[in-house]
């Protein structure tokens, strides 16, 4: 009993509960000493990790980053100076280089390039923001207040620029800036929701067709001496794919942060192509000696003051006529598809989906036209123009009978590889049945004619009710008659003219 009380008295507080409550030990902590301060270094102090590198590997680690990229960029670069050596290269084959068509081989491909900037970003609010029936009406009228005015003002065009010494330099260049001015202005207009959306975007589209009928009438005055004009014309229209095609992903790119940045994309592009139309050889301007292809009257020698005129030959009308057919075609189906798609999806595809495949299509189908022209040593152009006449025809009527996803790309991929043959047929005609005097004048008021026909096909595209069987339908019935016209006033076999 004794040592039981003792032990309890001398250790109260290990344990023991009194009925009070629980007793705590009046025995003092310990002090830190010495052993007891190694020992919370030891088990409170952070200790070097293994997975933690030393600081000196971590500065190589960075070193070694730092060479990498810049190994990297040395790459890309070396591999983007390559590629434009090689492109500059191909622009100055066969004498292109000396006469000066390179520089003009290389504004088309900023051409497209911006036109391909300008177009993606309108895909998602011209066509697919705005109300249908608003946004075709609005389309039609500033397609009618613009498009139509040009088209029978641009034989005049000709004639007065060459009234200046840098007139027709200052025109390309002014639709180069013109286009400019108006990227700025849609990157306004999308964004806000503009009334000035629908007047620059169709002002785009004549400044685009307007720098075309002035670069159809400079080719002929670059042409250097180892080059057709079928060649020629054929590797401005490759550069201008090529543009398209490397600009359109930067311009989705810039797309993802909003419509406005594509088109200030575009307006960069623009700013370069007019720095370019300006340092364009003067041999663009050069008109001393040539004379005037008019597409109706006689043919009258030169006067004081005017060019002579010549009356356009046979094939050459006969050729223009058939072209018409597939460059209407292909203005019907870019105001008709990109309203119909939107309307009328097919399936579960979404409506900017399924434009952009018959978009592709077309694409793809004027490049094997372009390559197929160019590879081609041995083509009849009387032939040419009129199977891609026909060809549009029976695709058409395919696609109006059996609508849907696969017959739409067929009818993009033919009606672009019809329209480039055709085109590439015209030219071949005009270069061998027109003297070279007028060869600058005739590709000016065949490409005037073939905008007038794209223009007329647009509008009757737009004014088509929505309905896939029935606008396919009366396209090719359209297409039937007008190639049916063409076969019937081709009188007999055209001669070729004695070329001066």
């Amino acid at each position: 009993m004794v040592l039981s009380r003792r032990g309890t008295r001398a250790d109260p507080g290990v344990g023991a509960v009194r009925k009070d409550g629980p007793v705590t030990s009046d025995r003092p902590e310990p002090a830190a000493g010495p052993q007891s301060g190694r020992s919370e270094t030891a088990t409170d102090a952070p200790r070097p990790s293994a997975a933690t590198p030393p600081p000196g590997a971590v500065r190589r680690s960075l070193a070694g980053a730092a060479r990498g990229a810049r190994a990297a960029g040395r790459g890309a670069g070396t591999a983007g100076q390559f590629a434009v050596t090689q492109a500059r290269r191909a622009t100055r084959a066969e004498g292109a280089g000396d006469s000066g068509l390179s520089r003009l081989i290389e504004l088309h491909a900023f051409n497209a390039a911006g036109d391909a900037a300008v177009a993606i970003s309108l895909a998602g609010t011209l066509f697919f923001q705005v109300p249908t029936g608003e946004a075709r009406g609005q389309v039609a009228l500033f397609l009618g207040l613009t498009m139509l005015p040009f088209a029978i003002v641009a034989p005049l065009i000709g004639p007065f620029l060459d009234r200046f010494s840098h007139g027709r330099r200052w025109a390309v260049g002014a639709t180069m800036a013109i286009r400019c001015f108006l990227c700025w202005v849609l990157a306004t207009a999308v964004v806000t929701e503009s009334d000035w959306l629908f007047p620059a975007a169709l002002g785009c589209l004549v400044a685009s067709k307007a720098y075309g009928v002035a670069r159809a009438a400079a080719v002929p005055r670059l042409l250097p001496p180892d080059l057709t004009l079928v060649k020629a014309n054929a590797r401005v229209s490759l550069a201008g794919i090529v543009g398209a095609g490397l600009s359109a992903p930067l311009a989705i790119l810039a797309s993802t942060f909003g419509p406005e940045w594509s088109l200030r994309y575009g307006f960069l592009v623009f700013v370069l192509a007019t720095v370019w139309a300006i340092r364009l050889p003067e041999k663009v301007d050069a008109s001393q000696g040539e004379g005037e292809l008019v597409l109706t009257g006689p043919t009258e020698a030169g006067r004081t003051g005017r060019r002579p005129r010549t009356r356009i030959p046979a094939a050459v009308a006969f050729a223009l006529r058939a072209n018409c057919g597939p460059r209407w075609f292909s203005g019907f189906l870019t105001m008709f598809m990109a309203f119909l798609l939107r309307d009328n999806p097919i399936g579960e595809w979404r409506p900017e989906v399924l434009l952009g495949l018959v978009i592709g299509a077309a694409g793809l189908g004027n490049t094997l036209g372009i390559t197929i022209g160019s590879l081609t040593r041995r083509i009849n152009p009387a032939v040419t123009v009129v199977l891609a006449l026909l060809a549009d025809v029976v695709v058409a009527t395919l696609a109006a009978l059996f609508y849907g996803l696969v017959t739409l790309v067929l009818l993009g991929l033919t009606a672009g590889l019809a329209q480039a043959l055709a085109k590439l047929s015209l030219d071949s005609t005009i270069q061998r049945d027109i003297p070279s005097r007028i060869q600058a004048s005739a590709f000016a008021r065949s490409d005037t004619t073939l905008q007038l026909a794209w223009v007329i096909g647009g509008f009757v595209g737009i004014a088509m009710p929505l309905m896939p069987q029935l606008g396919l339908g009366i396209a090719a019935a359209v297409l039937g008659l007008w190639a049916s016209f063409v076969l019937l006033s081709r009188s007999g076999r055209v001669s070729r003219p004695a070329r001066t």
